[in-house]
């Protein structure tokens, strides 16, 4: 008999996403002419950038003649794409990004996962509470986690930060010795963020603790106030202890199409057993060359194409459609008395549960008599219990019509 990795048994449950397309579809079944309004999972509903469509339609011809025809392209990305991410992502914002330091993926969600690969089992990971649930899952997979603790409903070796109303969902430095460090801003699920001091913070702690900062910044295209930072880079000296991980999925639509990246700077450094310095881009390059085959030339020339003057502002229509769906969701919910947060700089809404109902009472709630599906904030980790996740990427239609139904609930 084949043995197994003896950790998977310590996933708990289903990953989030799935027991909320469970009961979802429990509910149609029974109630198959109830009009679904999904505002859970953060999936855009918007097409395809004219300029994005245009560029890979073109690619697609380039692939039908032998003389243009492109096979395994280079695992890190193609050149093109990485001068354009470079040259609009960073070089715009006064950040000097080599093209060896990104790393081309099919999202950000799969990198996330694997980073934690290159970096030992004993290190000790700290996260944000609530939290994206890839990022626990993947280092309890990992053997990192320890045993879940039923009564506190998290795990042993996991240093969890608690994110709270009290701390206005901004965590804390860790009270004890970490390695591992993820943070997600603009915030998933609670759509807050930090400011450049915060931000520095953070930064100077992983410097003077030799510890790494794995930071999600797949919602930046959203932020609207100056002062907020776009890239953990912005920070003076960031690039010795953090690894940043990019999205095209929200910002551009590619949930279907698929495309990332990650930048991994050549300043970063982590030890083997003898205390020697072992650059982690090497590492990383290894992994990634090693496992994946590299992501399509459509998608890349379609991703290449968000960098053009046409593609610029249809991104931004983009972003302004969803950010204008935040408001309407946050302007709805606060005027009927409910306390919520985010949809300022990112594209989710985090409400407190009224009347004391927890996440999962009050997602069946939402469900069974206003036809809504939502994201519990439970199912984040346990400082999300009593709080809800909804999202703005719907259309404005629909996000119009779920914010007259809660209006019109009993709460």
């Amino acid at each position: 008999m084949t043995a197994i990795n003896h950790n998977y048994l310590e996933l708990q449950g289903s990953y989030l996403f799935s027991e909320i397309a469970k009961r979802r579809t429990k509910f149609v079944q029974e109630n198959p002419n109830a009009e679904i309004i999904s505002l859970g999972i953060g999936d855009v509903t918007r097409g395809l950038p004219e300029a994005v469509t245009k560029a890979m339609h073109a690619a697609v011809d380039e692939l039908a003649i032998p003389g243009s025809f492109r096979g395994y392209g280079p695992e890190q990305g193609y050149d093109f794409l990485i001068s354009a991410i470079i040259e609009n992502d960073y070089k715009a914002r006064g950040i000097d990004i080599q093209t060896n330091e990104v790393f081309v993926s099919d999202g950000s969600k799969c990198d996330v996962g694997n980073i934690q690969e290159i970096f030992s089992t004993d290190s000790i990971v700290a996260v944000q509470d609530p939290v994206y649930p890839v990022y626990v899952d993947t280092n309890v997979m990992a053997g990192r986690s320890g045993k879940f603790n039923k009564e506190t409903n998290r795990y042993d070796n996991i240093a969890y930060l608690e994110c709270t109303a009290e701390n206005q969902f901004k965590p804390s430095l860790p009270d004890r010795k970490v390695d591992i460090i993820y943070l997600c801003y603009p915030n998933n699920p609670t759509g807050m963020t930090l400011s450049k001091e915060e931000l520095k913070k953070w930064v100077d702690y992983a410097k003077a603790n030799n510890c790494l900062i794995l930071y999600d910044s797949a919602y930046e295209a959203f932020i609207q106030e100056e002062e907020v930072p776009h890239s953990i880079y912005e920070i003076e000296g960031a690039k010795e202890v953090a690894i940043e991980f990019r999205s095209f999925s929200k910002t551009a639509g590619f949930t279907g199409v698929r495309c990332a990246y990650t930048v991994v700077p050549r300043e970063l450094k982590g030890f083997d057993a003898n205390g020697n310095e072992v650059l982690i881009n090497d590492l990383w390059n290894r992994r990634h060359t090693t496992k994946f085959n590299g992501v399509s030339y459509v998608t890349q020339r379609g991703a290449a194409a968000i960098y053009s003057p046409e593609g610029k502002e249809q991104i931004q229509a983009l972003v302004d459609y969803y950010m204008t769906n935040a408001r309407i969701i946050r302007d709805g919910l606060a005027s009927i008395g409910l306390e919520v947060f985010g949809g300022v700089n990112a594209p989710y809404i985090w409400l407190k549960t009224p009347n004391g109902l927890d996440s999962w009472a009050f997602f069946d709630k939402l469900l069974s008599e206003a036809h809504i599906v939502g994201t519990p904030g439970v199912g984040f980790g346990q400082s999300g219990q009593g709080y809800f996740r909804l999202t703005a990427f719907g259309s404005l239609e629909n996000t119009e019509k779920a914010v007259e139904r809660i209006r019109n609930l009993s709460l």
